[in-house]
């Protein structure tokens, strides 16, 4: 992105990276606000419109069938634009639940978080519970109230439910003019600058409420703190409307002003800093058949330290060989250039066959392993239902891709049953069914199995291999090779833990430990 740049530019570069992702609950605007955020940056012309009609419904950020049938987004998509001297990386997450995990991982690749509420609903489950994940990191939060040309909660009640909810100062940033119908732009409060779509006139009844509330504001609601807002303690709050495009360049003004710079990294060994000389990058992604007509496979790095060059040779930790990087990426949703260099912060598409993996990192030759990156133990488990045998061998291999890149999870039944695949919602189901006829022409029906909860299985060698020799039907392999145990019920689940207590059942697996 900066041709210019001489490796002793590397602390200036890494200083202007702002990586960002948008949560919210679904619906709350959160398409609609990434779109805007591009137009804005200058990235595209049209911003797409997710419940528009035709044309006007490719969005940018949501390319799969399955999402532009729904209106909702199922994966994570990456955008990279310039905007205001920094180079920004937008990670556009999925908002629906059953995507939970795609999410979780996503954040554990950026900097900064902006929370998009909906300004007539409030703080809802889901935004409750994505923030609950950033906090868990020391996430910054910025926080976007969307909609304020609706019918809208009070401004103060609203600052009040996400100050109470989430335990969180809250410091507005901008103030809406007018309501409603009547909304015409943002005050800002820093500056004391109005962005209005038209002329306020000095005696205009909105113009008299808002300098009533900005008093009131300021009075009660504390200021705007950098060093507190980046130890995730207070949040910046901008009202607008995505929808009409009000507010939007505020918030991007306020990330080039004071969005976190690229954070230090941990490792299982040590802290990786972003200004470090040497290059590290995590692998949080993996996204399979972006371009079916290619069958290619594109694995997310987040960038965590030093200056990326096309042509160089990375350590691969996990397999401890060489990789070349030829072709690595900056991605904008499907549509892609040429990386010639990226520093810390920056996130890129490596096009590969299948060698990475989520939670792979990649060094100059350290061996380092960043932690962080899970996999939860699904809630629904099916056994996948194959109509036509002759496709058996074509079905294991697409499993086995769609579950490398997370969108399923796949236990292999050790006694040769059909394999099981494990989600966290019915809708990954959906999409798992939709893209394995689409992308791979196998259509597949599910079927209920016996069981209903899966656990990973660790601990001495030989009372595992017992173990698993006793419960052979209800223990599989996941996509690591790792032994599984799957159970009826919690009860049976429990009783498996204390009849074996050389051995440990767990609900989460940290990427990367595979085989250990």
């Amino acid at each position: 992105m900066s041709d210019q740049s001489h490796p002793t530019d590397i602390t200036r570069e890494i200083s202007r990276r702002r990586t960002f992702a948008i949560i919210s609950h679904p619906d709350a605007g959160k398409t609609t606000l990434t779109e805007r955020i591009l137009r804005a940056g200058g990235a595209i012309q049209m911003a797409g419109n997710v419940r528009a009609k035709g044309e006007r419904r490719r969005t940018r950020s949501d390319w799969m069938g399955i999402e532009r049938d729904r209106g909702i987004s199922v994966v994570t998509s990456v955008m990279t634009f310039n905007y205001g001297g920094c180079v920004f990386n937008l990670l556009d997450t999925p908002g629906h639940e059953d995507f939970s995990e795609d999410t979780y991982r996503t954040l554990t690749a950026v900097d900064c978080a902006v929370m998009v509420i909906d300004a007539a609903k409030g703080i809802e489950a889901r935004t409750r519970k994505l923030f609950e994940i950033c906090r868990l990191r020391d996430i910054p939060i910025v926080t976007f109230i969307n909609k304020m040309d609706r019918e809208a909660q009070d401004c103060f009640a609203l600052l009040d439910e996400i100050s109470s909810t989430l335990a969180l100062d809250v410091s507005p940033a901008t103030w809406p003019v007018g309501r409603a119908a009547k909304f015409i732009g943002t005050y800002d409060i820093r500056t004391k600058k109005l962005h209005t779509k038209e002329p306020l006139a000095e005696g205009d009844p909105r113009r008299v409420e808002l300098e009533e509330e900005c008093a009131l504001a300021e009075g009660v609601l504390p200021a705007f703190d950098k060093e507190s807002f980046d130890e995730g303690h207070l949040t910046p709050v901008f009202f607008g409307s995505a929808m009409k495009e009000i507010g939007v360049t505020d918030l991007l003004d306020a990330l080039v002003a004071y969005g976190p710079p690229p954070r230090a990294q941990q490792t299982e060994t040590r802290e990786v800093r972003a200004d470090e000389e040497k290059v590290t990058a995590l692998i949080f992604k993996i996204q399979a058949n972006m371009d079916p007509n290619h069958r290619d496979r594109m694995a997310f790095a987040r960038v965590c330290s030093g200056r990326l060059t096309r042509g160089m040779k990375l350590k691969h930790v996990r397999i401890n060989k060489q990789f070349a990087l030829h072709t690595p990426q900056f991605f904008f949703a499907q549509d892609r250039q040429l990386v010639e260099e990226a520093f810390g912060g920056d996130v890129v598409g490596i096009p590969n066959h299948g060698t990475l993996r989520i939670g792979d990192t990649l060094t100059e030759g350290e061996d380092l392993r960043f932690t962080g990156v899970p996999y939860f133990a699904p809630e629904i488990l099916r056994r996948v239902r194959l109509d036509d045998a002759m496709k058996a061998k074509k079905l294991r291999q697409a499993l086995v891709e769609l579950a490398e890149e997370g969108v399923v999870q796949l236990f292999r039944p050790q006694d040769g049953a059909p394999p099981i695949v494990g989600v966290v919602g019915t809708l990954q189901l959906d999409v798992l069914q939709s893209r394995l006829g689409a992308e791979y022409n196998v259509p597949v029906g599910f079927d209920s199995t016996p069981f209903n909860l899966a656990r990973w299985v660790t601990g001495d060698k030989t009372a595992l291999e017992d173990f698993a020799s006793f419960n052979r039907t209800a223990m599989a392999d996941d996509v690591d090779g790792d032994p599984v145990f799957l159970a009826s019920s919690s009860f049976m689940m429990s009783r498996a833990a204390e009849q074996n207590p050389k051995l440990n059942f767990h609900d989460i697996k940290q990427i990367g430990l595979a085989g250990e």
